[in-house]
């Protein structure tokens, strides 16, 4: 998803992943507690809830976190702003680990969505509706807003967790190119099924429905523009008598790779590994269908970490 560290500041680290949270989450916060206040008895139960909605969006996205790193991947940030949390993950290139890393984090709120129906159900059997009205509220109201989020998210619409899910499962069929590109066209579907709705039902408050659909717009064009970017790639062409130990599909014979150091694109099956910019030996290197590392010798050639180059860092 595309969201920004900038404007952030750092709340704390746990596993390994920096948590951040926007500025503006604060702006959000006193709108959304005014316009909640008359639901209990006192504030103090208006900021336990929005602390516990907040609670849920950090576990959703420790979620994605967590499910990366076990297949592989890169997860180190988490940035919370008003329109939820964005994990910056980056699995490896491959359909499974790309749909392990997305489904996580709705599977956090499967799982809350139970243990609140459990606590809903206590709080009815031992009549807290009476003796204790505002924590009834509360689980009740947790609840809904848990099981919107949850519902919200796997709507099959780019770059949601949904519309991500459905691009997974066409990467198998189709590969990551079209499945990204038939998922971001959906996207734009979506988008416009939402601006009808807001068009068509109006409701009093439109800023979050517009911030919504404005989000789901960038992300779908930057999504388009990626997909691109990967069918370039994947008409290069490759590179004869080497090919990667793990998936056997030979490389690009491209400038494809970054270097560690000075984060150049360049060629280390021609270089052996020496970056022609800066001079740096990197020592192993991605693949670029597979996501497997390896030491560039084990392609039948000679020496990194490197990571394949992204055409957007340029």
């Amino acid at each position: 998803m595309a969201a920004s560290k900038s404007g952030s500041f750092h709340l704390f680290k746990f596993a390994g992943i920096d948590v951040f949270l926007h500025w503006s989450w604060f702006i959000a916060a006193i709108y959304e507690l005014s316009s909640r206040s008359a639901r209990y008895s006192s504030l103090a139960w208006n900021i336990g809830e929005y602390l516990i909605l907040f609670a849920i969006v950090l576990m959703h996205e420790f979620g994605h976190s967590l499910a990366c790193r076990s297949v592989g991947g890169r997860a180190e940030q988490i940035v919370l702003w008003p329109l939820g949390g964005v994990a910056f993950v980056s699995p490896p290139p491959r359909a499974g680990a790309n749909l392990w890393s997305i489904a996580a984090g709705p599977l956090v709120n499967v799982v809350l969505l139970l243990v609140l129906q459990v606590l809903d159900a206590v709080s009815r059997s031992s009549g807290w509706a009476y003796t204790a009205p505002d924590l009834a509220t509360l689980i009740r109201d947790v609840w809904w807003m848990n099981a919107g989020l949850l519902f919200f998210n796997i709507l099959p619409v780019y770059p949601l967790d949904g519309g991500q899910i459905l691009r997974s499962l066409l990467w198998f069929l189709l590969g990551p190119a079209r499945s990204l590109l038939v998922a971001s066209i959906l996207g734009f579907f979506g988008v416009a099924g939402l601006v009808g709705l807001i068009l068509w039902f109006q409701p009093n408050d439109l800023l979050w429905p517009i911030l919504i659909a404005c989000f789901l717009l960038l992300n779908c064009w930057n999504g388009l523009k990626h997909a691109r970017q990967l069918a370039k790639i994947e008409a290069l062409p490759r590179r004869t008598g080497c090919a990667c130990p793990s998936c056997r599909k030979a490389p690009p014979a491209s400038a494809l790779w970054a270097c560690n150091a000075c984060s150049q694109p360049f060629d280390p099956f021609v270089s052996l590994g020496r970056c022609p910019h800066c001079g740096a030996v990197n020592t192993a290197i991605a693949c670029p269908d597979c996501g497997e590392m390896h030491p560039l010798q084990n392609w039948d050639q000679g020496p990194p970490i490197l990571r394949p180059y992204d055409p957007r860092e340029s």
